[in-house]
């Protein structure tokens, strides 16, 4: 009779935990209190199991406590109670006092833990049940490989798995689908391949996460045909599934047909299979067409949308911000707000995004005013803003409002404010962020340490720059390319090979940005044959049509003097823009082949390329230095009028400059009248340095008063001057030229220049032998009055002259 009474009771309390009915429990358990039948301990556990499942710990534990005896199933049950309700501490104070544990303990810890996401935790409890001698279960398993997916701990998850293999469950649905999720999250694609092959009926979840897997590292075609396995398969396709796969459309290859194809079928497949109601789906072919670019699709889906969230309009906002539409982006806030929903952080973020892309900070900041509260990640935006569009000093004014508001910065806050140091040249403000990266412990960080190697390095202190490099824990090719760059920077052609070398050495792949700095160091120092081996290595490595590389190409051969070289690449480049002419005709203007730079320039007007205000400096210096003045007149005329290309002083100075070398100073004197830069020094000492070719001394003597009344202490205009009188035999003038430059304190820095030759056959003792010889050889031809240092670098002998002050400077232009 007492065990049918308690069989009864039994099945009610299974099927209230079923049902989760804790009002009819309740009743049940004061009818065990009643009855007085309150010494069976199986039934105690199954209240404690009832009150747990309802979510109601305390009845759980008051049950607990009052229990006449216990055994494991009720510490067991109790311990669930906890951990169902995050109860984590509780739940380790009842587990260290459990007099008896078993497997099941073990798993209700790690599971816990699991959920409640410290992983960490639960992989230590997982260690110690190990070490306890107990053998994990299918249960204990999926939690683990759960937790090493999250931490990114392979090297545990692999021993699990072969652990899983050792027990027998590695083919279980829970485990395998968890095994497949770990390889997929730790970007092991051949594994969760393998981990996949392995299950013997692969469902929906397996599917989902091997395609997520594939997508993370970019194998999108693989994901495609993986999902078309799916359908094939007849898997049941659930809006999680076509959401991932409407996530693989939205990556970026909109102008792809093939991509077009597939996100119009998945969006077909949705409505097929009715989950057109859905709104997660909804949300994810919104975004989809968002990213890429339809924003005329979006707004159809956005339209038809059963249910509109806030997650829908900030998808809107984004797919425009994405097209640059700073105004449509900000009529759907207006819209937004006038259908009741408050803009949250991600909505002001992709307004502030927006309006950075589309370089209308203005608006941005009237935005941002807006944040009550402003994220770090809104402080960043802006700060970013600034610094995208030149505005430097409003960088650093914003971030000492963001220090004032006590909003602590990071990595990214400081990368962009060292940037807009080393723009502004704010060294000791630069020191200043340098501090407060100290302070903050983000100075070991790779972006920061490369901000502030570029601070350091346009500030000319290179040994600084160097030492933040070596103590870098862990440096990038973005950190070796600072360092480059700031040896180039400042002069330091050698340390930047060595450098290169070792970064090479390293096996890191240099980037455009590493190959085209190298150029220029060779372009700088005519390294003509460094230059080759630099270019063939860029063959090597596949940067042959990259812009940059291509452009530092050109400068490169240019410099060196082999324009042919250079034409050859110029004619090669698949893609050219502007910048690529405008080295191709500087090169040519700067070697004197000024019919040539002037054909160029025709051709570049029939490409139908715009010319921009580099592009009128080359071919205006071609023209001046070959003599082409109508034709440089023609092209200085053109600028504004066909080209709506406003002439700046380097323009005026090479068309003052054409006309001074032809001799037809007078028109260039009335030109410079009529300039509205007339009061620059540079353009008066152009023409004065022409007056000597032409021995004018009315327009020299002009152009003398003009440059003393603008700048007395400037040498330039006393040289010139006193070497025309020279030059014209008149004595008495030229030494009153250089008497009134005594008298007014007046210096001039002795110039220089240089030499290359080719001593590769130099050897032994003729090595020394040609060296002397060039020497005396030297002094007779430049006689007693001149220094010079011959330099012998690898196969290259340099010849340094200090030039005596006698000898004129060479004029810009």
């Amino acid at each position: 009779m007492w065990k049918k009474w308690s069989e009864q009771i039994a099945n009610l309390l299974e099927s209230c935990i079923t049902h989760k009915s804790l009002r009819v429990g309740k009743l049940i358990h004061a009818h065990i209190l009643r009855t007085g039948q309150a010494s069976d301990i199986f039934l105690w556990n199954r209240l404690i199991d009832l009150y747990s499942k309802c979510n109601d710990p305390m009845s759980a534990h008051h049950v607990f406590v009052k229990m006449p005896e216990r055994d494991v199933f009720s510490w067991n049950a109790m311990l669930c109670s906890l951990c169902t309700a995050n109860k984590l501490a509780d739940a380790q104070i009842l587990f260290n006092e459990m007099p008896q544990r078993n497997v099941v303990s073990w798993n209700t810890m790690i599971s816990g833990f699991v959920k409640t996401g410290d992983h960490a935790k639960a992989l230590d409890m997982f260690l110690s049940m190990i070490q306890e001698g107990l053998l994990p279960t299918r249960f204990t398993l999926a939690s683990i490989f759960s937790a090493c997916g999250v931490s990114s701990e392979l090297h545990l998850g692999r021993l699990c798995h072969g652990l899983a293999i050792k027990v027998g469950v590695y083919k279980n649905m829970y485990v395998g689908n968890a095994l497949l999720s770990m390889y997929a999250k730790c970007r092991c694609v051949d594994d969760a391949f393998c981990a996949f092959a392995d299950l013997p009926d692969p469902n929906e979840v397996s599917f989902t996460a091997l395609m997520g897997a594939l997508v993370e590292t970019q194998r999108v075609e693989e994901a495609l045909n993986v999902f078309k396995l799916m359908h094939r398969n007849k898997v049941c396709i659930d809006a999680v599934s076509l959401s991932s796969m409407l996530g693989v459309c939205a990556g970026g290859q909109g102008d792809d047909l093939l991509y077009k194809v597939h996100e119009r079928l998945l969006h077909g497949l949705s409505m097929k299979l009715g989950f057109q109601n859905d709104s997660y789906l909804g949300n994810s072919l919104l975004d989809m067409y968002a990213k890429n670019g339809d924003m005329s699709s979006a707004e159809i889906i956005f339209q038809n949308l059963p249910e509109v969230s806030i997650v829908s309009w900030n998808i809107m906002i984004a797919g425009y911000g994405q097209m640059y539409r700073c105004d449509k982006a900000m009529e759907l806030m207006e819209r937004m707000e006038l259908c009741g929903f408050q803009p949250d952080e991600v909505t002001f973020i992709n307004i502030l995004t927006t309006c950075i892309r589309s370089e209308n900070v203005e608006v941005g900041q009237q935005v941002f005013d807006r944040i009550t509260c402003p994220t770090l990640s809104s402080w960043n935006a802006m700060l970013s803003g600034y610094s995208q569009i030149g505005n430097h000093d409003e960088t650093i004014v914003l971030f000492r409002e963001m220090q004032f508001r006590n909003v602590k910065p990071d990595k990214t806050t400081l990368a962009i404010l060292l940037g807009s140091c080393a723009e502004t040249g704010l060294l000791e403000c630069g020191k200043q962020i340098h501090a407060i990266s100290l302070k903050a412990y983000l100075n070991s960080d790779r972006y920061v340490g490369s901000g502030l190697i570029t601070l350091y390095s346009k500030s000319g202190k290179m040994d600084i720059a160097k030492s933040i490099f070596t103590r870098l824990p862990e440096v990038d090719i973005v950190c070796f390319n600072s360092v480059i760059a700031g040896f180039s920077l400042n002069s330091l052609e050698k340390e930047s090979f060595d450098l290169f070398n070792i970064m090479r050495r390293r096996n890191m792949l240099p980037t455009q940005f590493s190959y085209a700095t190298m150029l220029n160091c060779c372009a700088k120092q005519s390294l003509s044959s460094q230059g080759r081996q630099i270019h063939a290595r860029i063959v090597k490595d596949g940067f042959m049509c990259d812009i940059f590389v291509g452009s530092a190409l050109i400068d490169m051969y240019c410099k060196c003097g082999n324009v042919e070289g250079a034409r050859e690449h110029f004619d090669a480049m698949p893609i050219k823009n502007v910048v690529i002419w405008n080295e191709m005709i500087n090169g040519y203007a700067q070697n004197g082949f000024g019919t040539e730079a002037v054909h160029l320039y025709s051709c570049m007007m029939i490409e139908g390329e715009k010319p921009d205000e580099i592009t009128f400096t080359a071919i205006l210096t071609a023209c001046s230095h070959s003599g082409l003045v109508d034709e440089g007149i023609r092209i200085f005329e053109s600028m504004q009028t066909e080209h709506e290309v406003a002439p700046t002083l380097d323009h005026h100075t090479c068309v003052i400059d054409a006309l001074g070398r032809a001799g037809r100073l007078h028109e260039a004197e009335f030109l410079i009248k009529k300039m509205p830069c007339k009061d620059d020094p540079v353009i008066w000492e152009v023409l004065l340095s022409s007056c000597r070719v032409y021995t004018n001394v009315l327009v020299a003597q002009r152009a003398f008063a003009k440059l003393f009344s603008l700048n007395p202490s400037s040498s330039t205009p006393y040289v010139l001057l006193g070497n025309i009188y020279s030059a014209m035999g008149r004595w008495e003038e030229a030494r009153a030229v250089r008497e009134l430059m005594t008298d007014k304190n007046v210096g001039k820095n002795a110039g220089h220049s240089w030499t290359e030759s080719n001593i590769e056959d130099w050897t032994g003792d003729s090595y020394g032998y040609y060296v002397s010889q060039l020497q005396k050889a030297l002094e007779i031809m430049l006689g007693n009055h001149s220094h010079f240092t011959i330099a012998i670098l690898g196969s290259n002998a340099r010849l340094f002259v200090a030039e005596p002050i006698c000898h004129a400077s060479q004029s810009r232009g």
